[in-house]
């Protein structure tokens, strides 16, 4: 398989997002961002982007945090293999949420991590839930942002759509054009130039102009023959692996990742969870509004403190 080009450097997506390379087996790694201040002992926030996403929908989420929570808490953004500045997997197949929460945990054990909070856009949420089945005593608290154990493939047949649509843009601007259509049904209160900057989130351009994606191609294969009425089995078992730690739920006004009444559902399971909607804007969630990013501070110190209820630390 072609491997794809790396991002640009510098570029601007990730200015404020240096990486390092975490190895993991057979000369991949993946690229995590870390910054707060990592004292012994401290419970750090780690941040899992979506599925063909990367830490890059976190850049204006993290500092944001950090001035309304007021703490310099420890913080880890990643982008999973095949997204963003990591290595990709071999084939196409390899490509699976089980296969990324065993990198999740790898990745954590190699910074020393031996609990955490968890923040987990869609796919990202997915990959924290498998964890959590197999570690659970890693996880000290988990919000999930446009996820839930029932997938709605209407946002993975618009995912496919969307990626057809720009890689048949010839030049930079059909790219410009055809990205920002995109981006403005989900967050239609945003302009031009906000579209613009989500828009190289995901993709940047080569010296003819085509757009080249920030994530491997074979994760497109991977969406494989999708329809809108297909039904998955539901994951609750995957969800219940959360029942022993704080929950914050997060559903996106405009997502066609979570369908409304499934984030019902899951509230009603877990009546303890602090469960909000984030107002006019789809799916990744910017996490850029005071009251989000609020509501997130408040349920991070409740959680930590919770840890150490538990704990007596």
């Amino acid at each position: 398989m072609a491997r794809r080009p790396r991002p640009p450097e510098p570029y601007p997506a990730f200015q404020n997002l240096p990486v390092r390379q975490v190895a993991l087996g057979g000369k991949q790694w993946l690229g995590v961002h870390q910054s707060g201040d990592w004292r012994p002992g401290a419970v750090p926030l780690v941040c899992v982007p979506g599925y063909i996403r990367n830490m890059a929908d976190f850049a204006d989420f993290l500092p944001l945090l950090r001035r309304v929570s007021g703490i310099d808490m420890p913080i880890a953004a990643l982008d999973l293999r095949g997204r963003g500045r990591s290595s990709d997997r071999q084939r196409a197949e390899d490509y699976s949420t089980l296969a990324d929460a065993e990198d999740l945990a790898e990745v954590l054990a190699a910074l020393g991590i031996g609990k955490c909070l968890m923040l987990g856009q869609d796919h990202g949420g997915h990959a924290i839930m498998a964890l959590a089945a197999a570690h659970p005593a890693l996880i000290a608290g988990t919000i999930l942002v446009d996820c839930g154990p029932v997938i709605d493939p209407r946002g993975m047949v618009r995912m496919r759509s969307n990626l057809q649509y720009v890689a048949a843009s010839r030049t930079r601007e059909q790219a410009r054009t055809a990205l920002e259509h995109i981006l403005a049904a989900d967050y239609p209160a945003r302009g031009a130039e906000a579209l613009e900057g989500l828009a190289a989130r995901l993709f940047s351009s080569d010296k003819r102009g085509r757009a080249v994606p920030l994530y491997d191609p074979a994760l497109e294969v991977r969406l494989g023959d999708v329809a809108a009425e297909d039904v998955f089995e539901a994951q609750w078992p995957l969800f219940n692996a959360l029942g022993h730690a704080p929950l914050m739920l997060c559903r996106s006004q405009l997502t066609d990742q979570l369908r409304s009444e499934t984030f019902d559902e899951m509230a009603q399971r877990r009546s303890d969870a602090v469960a909000i909607t984030i107002s006019g804007q789809g799916s990744p969630a910017l996490l850029d509004g005071q009251d989000e990013v609020g509501a997130i501070a408040e349920f991070i110190a409740f959680a930590l403190k919770n840890k150490v209820q538990h704990t007596g630390q």
